[in-house]
């Protein structure tokens, strides 16, 4: 292991977790990753070695059956998977959310419900809130919860939904008008619902339907997927804490938890292009000595492991800070916002050095040259997390009267 994305302050427990997932990674994930993203097909073997080693119940508490784990650990534990195959640290990310909700927001009776089996990845977690007319703008939702006596109908289109097929437990973000008279805000209107269903593609439950997976260009494996509610009933009890019109504070929380993630996602496969990127230098010769030895190529090299080291940084920073129990949400869009970039630039980077050789599937670089444009959107665009730094700022360094 080089010196680069090292983490100081780490108990030996947290040190022995990141051990672990790391020889996981190199043994389990790095060696068939390739060949599976290039057939587009769901990583199963390597999903059950993640629940053999307790990873979907990292951060669900220990009176509950996970590990109890720290925001830091888990960001740590997502930037090697990332390393790895990024689509895989995807399948747990979404998980995460849901059960980081769940733990916050959920019912004392919803909590012993679901996080058990969420611990041990029986139950697998989605969260919904995008839809077909909407991405960043939250406030513009249309699918609609509408009670009738216990239980509250379903209608709408949702989209983008990592896991949909492969989920068994849906949050899903819809707008509820009851208790809340026209003209209230939007974001005071919605609703979290906690929907199960049988995993799967076409009807999986009466008046839900997922239809089949996404074709992307890059995050492939992981099943993205359309969500269509058309007359689905859930029962009251399955409103996210038990009172509605809380939805959009709820999955606001979880979308911070969900942008650190997306950041140590842009740190692991930032590291990875580093990898390789430095590994070829070092194999290809020109003009009668290895490319790395070429001043151009060594200031390359010197860019792409300083976006590395600084990436991780704040990723870790974002990381404890929400650990610590403060307001993250300006940590973790600055955190979100520069390793994705810096991901992409340290990929694209690694992919010049390969030279033609990157172009060709053969070579890893060209798979991660695919995925890195993703982090550029997840979990909000660039442009949403420069708004959300800039309020934040006004807010920290407001001029007094």
């Amino acid at each position: 292991m080089g010196r680069l994305a090292q983490t100081d302050g780490l108990t030996d427990i947290q040190r022995e977790i990141l051990a672990t997932v790391r020889e996981f990674v190199d043994k389990e994930i790095i060696p068939v990753a390739t060949e599976l993203e290039h057939r587009d097909e769901y990583p199963t073997r390597i999903v059950e070695g993640l629940k053999e080693l307790g990873l979907f119940g990292l951060m669900i508490p220990e009176e509950y059956g996970g590990l109890g784990e720290s925001l830091l650990t888990y960001a740590l534990c997502v930037e090697e998977i990332a390393r790895g195959w990024m689509s895989v640290s995807g399948i747990i990310n979404t998980h995460f959310i849901v059960a980081y909700m769940l733990k916050q927001y959920g019912t004392q009776e919803q909590r012993e419900y679901f996080l058990p089996r969420m611990a041990t990845g029986d139950v697998r977690g989605a969260f919904s809130m995008s839809e077909p007319g909407l991405g960043s703008d939250v406030s513009a939702i249309t699918s609609k919860g509408v009670r009738d006596g216990g239980d509250y109908v379903l209608n709408g289109q949702k989209m983008w939904l990592t896991n949909g097929g492969s989920s068994t437990l849906v949050a899903v973000l819809c707008r509820t008008d009851e208790g809340h008279p026209e003209g209230t805000a939007p974001h005071k209107s919605m609703t979290t619902f906690l929907i199960e269903k049988e995993p799967g593609f076409g009807q999986v439950k009466p008046g839900l339907t997922i239809p089949g997976k996404i074709d992307k260009m890059g995050y492939k494996g992981v099943d993205t997927t359309e969500l269509i509610m058309d007359g689905l009933r859930i029962p009251a009890d399955r409103v996210l804490g038990g009172a509605t019109g809380r939805g959009f504070y709820q999955m606001m929380d979880g979308v911070e938890v969900g942008r650190v993630n997306v950041a140590a996602r842009g740190c692991g496969v930032a590291q990875r292009a580093f990898e390789l990127g430095v590994s070829y230098a070092q194999q290809r010769h020109t003009f009668g000595k290895p490319i790395a030895q070429h001043q151009a190529i060594q200031f390359k090299l010197a860019e792409m492991a300083t976006k590395v080291e600084a990436a991780h940084a704040m990723m870790v920073n974002a990381a404890r800070k929400k650990d610590s129990g403060q307001r993250n949400d300006l940590e973790a869009g600055m955190a979100k916002y520069l390793a994705s970039e810096y991901c992409k630039e340290v990929v694209e980077d690694a992919f010049r050095i390969h030279g033609g050789y990157g172009f060709s599937k053969e070579y890893e670089i060209e798979r991660l040259y695919r995925e890195a444009p993703m982090l550029l959107i997840g979990e909000g665009t660039a442009e949403i997390q420069k708004m959300i730094i800039g309020r934040r700022l006004l807010e920290e360094y407001r001029i007094q009267g």
